[in-house]
C-alpha cells in the first residue's frame, strides 16, 4: 500500500518554531510530527509514502533518509512550484500513487494527531464498497469546521455543509481518507479542494462513505492546540499504559521525558510535559502543561507552564514563562524575567520581562 501526507505550505501559524525547520519536522511529544503519522503507516503494511510539498523538499528529504532506512519505507517527495489546495497534490501525484493492482492508498493532513485507527479504516473500506472512506470525529464546536452529515448504521454521506451557522451535527472532517485510485480521475491538476469539490461530488453518486474515529484527534498546525494535543496524546498513552510515561516522586499526571534527559533535585514535572533528547534542567523548577526541546537548559527555581520552549534554548533562574510563550531555537531568556505569552523569534536574549502577549523580533 501507499500513502500521500499532504505537507503543504510555510506552517506561519506555528511561527517561530517553523523558522528553523518545515512544519512536519518540528518536535510533537519528542519526535517530528509527520514521524507519528510515518511509523502509524508502517506498522500496518504501507510500503512508500510520498510527502506533497511546496516548501524545503530538501530539508525534509535529508531529515527522513534515516528514518527511510530505520523503519524501512520508501519515502518520496512530489513537490508543487505552485500551491494546488488539498486535491490538486493528489492529481500531480498519481503516478507515484496508483500500483497495476489498483490498491486503495491513504491520505493524512499532516497537522493531525491521533491513534490512526488504520487497519480498522481499511477493514471499514472494504466493507462498504464504495469509492472513498474519510475519518470523522467529534466535536464540540462545529461552527468552526466543515461538519459531515452522514447515516448513522452504513457511514454513507449524505452532504456536507460549511461552518454551519445554526446546528446541524457535530462530526467534522479528521483528515485521513482511504481513496480507490479511481477518485483520482475526478481531480484535475490544478488548485483544488478535496473537501469542497472532489468529495460533495463522490458523495452526491453515493460512494462516499464515513468513520468515526475512535480516540482523541487533534490538529496541532498552532500553538494552542498543539498543547492541548499533547495533553490528548499523553492521556491515550496512559490509557494504553505506555511504558514510555516517566514515574518518580517529582512526576505529577502524564510526562515524557527523554532518557538522555537529567532532571535536577526538588523538581516538580507534570502534568502534560514532554521533555526532549540532552535537556538539563535544574533543581526546583516547575514544568506542567509544556513541551521542552532538544537541547534546552532550565535553570534553578524557573517555572514554565502552557508553553513550547524551542531548541537549544535557556531559562533563568527563577524566571516565569506562561500563558503560549513560545521561545524559537536558541532563545535565552535572563534570570527572573516573566514571559506573559510571549512569541520569540529564534537566536533572541531577553533581559527584560514581556508583560504582555507580543511578538519579540
Amino acid at each position: 500500500m501507499k500513502a500521500l501526507i499532504l505537507v503543504g505550505g510555510f506552517g506561519t501559524r506555528l511561527r517561530p518554531l517553523t523558522l528553523s525547520v518545515p512544519k512536519p519536522l518540528v518536535d510533537f511529544a519528542n519526535k517530528p510530527m509527520i514521524l507519528h503519522q510515518i511509523e502509524a503507516l508502517k506498522a500496518i503494511g504501507v510500503t512508500e509514502v510520498v510527502l506533497a510539498i511546496n516548501y524545503q523538499p530538501e530539508v525534509m528529504l535529508n531529515f527522513l533518509k534515516e528514518y527511510e532506512k530505520k523503519l524501512e519505507i520508501k519515502i518520496t517527495c512530489s513537490q508543487e512550484t505552485e500551491p494546488l489546495g488539498t486535491a490538486g497534490p493528489l492529481a500531480l501525484a498519481r503516478d507515484k500513487l496508483i500500483d497495476d493492482a489498483g490498491t486503495p492508498f491513504f491520505v493524512l493532513n499532516s497537522d493531525v494527531i491521533s491513534e490512526y485507527p488504520l487497519k480498522q479504516m481499511i477493514e471499514f473500506h472494504k466493507g462498504h464498497g464504495g469509492e472513498a472512506s474519510i475519518m470523522v470525529t467529534k466535536v464540540d464546536e462545529p461552527s468552526k469546521y466543515g461538519v459531515v452529515l452522514m447515516e448513522e448504521t452504513s457511514g454513507k454521506v449524505e452532504r456536507f455543509v460549511e461552518k454551519p451557522k445554526i446546528f446541524v451535527g457535530n462530526k467534522i472532517n479528521a483528515g485521513i481518507y482511504l481513496l480507490n485510485p479511481s477518485v483520482l480521475d475526478r481531480i484535475e491538476l490544478r488548485p483544488t479542494s478535496i473537501e469542497k469539490e472532489v468529495f460533495p461530488k463522490i458523495a452526491a453518486e453515493k460512494k462516499l462513505f464515513a468513520m468515526v474515529l475512535p480516540g482523541f484527534w487533534m490538529d496541532i498546525g498552532q500553538p494552542k492546540d498543539y498543547v492541548t494535543g499533547l495533553r490528548l496524546y499523553l492521556d491515550s498513552l496512559r490509557k494504553m499504559s505506555s511504558p514510555k510515561l516517566a514515574t518518580g516522586p517529582h512526576i505529577v499526571g502524564n510526562v515524557l521525558v527523554d532518557e538522555s534527559a537529567v532532571i535536577g533535585e526538588g523538581c516538580l514535572i507534570g502534568p502534560d510535559v514532554a521533555i526532549g533528547p540532552g535537556c538539563i534542567i535544574d533543581s526546583g523548577v516547575r514544568l506542567s502543561r509544556c513541551t521542552v526541546m532538544r537541547g534546552v537548559r532550565i535553570k534553578k527555581h524557573a517555572c514554565i507552564s502552557s508553553s513550547i520552549i524551542g531548541w537549544h534554548s535557556t531559562v533563568g533562574r527563577w524566571a516565569r514563562v506562561e500563558n503560549m510563550t513560545i521561545l524559537g531555537e536558541d532563545v535565552h531568556v535572563g534570570d527572573e524575567v516573566y514571559s506573559n505569552g510571549g512569541v520569540v523569534l529564534p537566536h533572541k536574549e531577553i533581559k527584560s520581562s514581556i508583560l504582555k502577549p507580543e511578538i519579540v523580533m
